[in-house]
C-alpha cells in the first residue's frame, strides 16, 4: 500500500517505529502528544503499568474557556503549560518526549517548549 507524506496511516506507521524505543518508566513516564484539527490532547503515562498518570488537553475547562480557537499555536502553549503544572503536582520532573510520528514543528514544538518553561525536563 502506497501512502501519502502528510496522511494519517504514514503518522500512524512512524509512531509505531518510534514506540518500539522510546518507553515511558516509572522513573521517567512518556509524554505524548496528539494533535486533531481543532483540539490538541497530551498524555503523561507509564508504560510499565499502563496508566495514564496526568492529561491535559484544549477541552479541559481550564483552557477552553480562555481561547476562542482551540486548535492552534497559542492553544499548544496552554496545554503544555498545564500538564507540565499537573505533572510537577504529582511529582513527576522528567519525562520521555513521544511526539506521536508529527514532526517537531509548528503546535507540537510549541507544546513541547512551553513544558519545559513550566518545569519538565525531557
Amino acid at each position: 500500500m502506497i501512502t501519502k507524506p502528510g496522511s494519517n496511516i504514514a503518522r500512524v506507521r512512524k509512531h509505531a517505529r518510534v514506540r518500539k524505543k522510546v518507553v515511558g518508566t516509572t522513573e521517567r513516564p512518556r509524554l505524548n502528544v496528539f494533535r486533531s484539527l481543532s483540539n490538541m490532547y497530551a498524555q503523561i503515562i507509564d508504560d510499565s503499568t499502563g496508566k495514564t498518570l496526568v492529561s491535559a488537553s484544549t477541552l479541559d475547562k481550564e483552557i477552553k474557556g480562555k481561547l476562542s480557537f482551540c486548535g492552534n499555536k497559542d492553544a499548544a502553549k496552554e496545554v503544555g503549560k498545564l500538564v507540565a503544572t499537573k505533572a510537577l503536582n504529582s511529582g513527576i520532573k522528567k519525562v520521555v518526549f513521544d511526539r506521536g510520528g508529527y514532526i517537531y514543528h509548528g503546535r507540537v514544538k510549541e507544546l513541547a517548549e512551553a513544558a519545559r518553561e513550566a518545569g519538565l525536563e525531557f
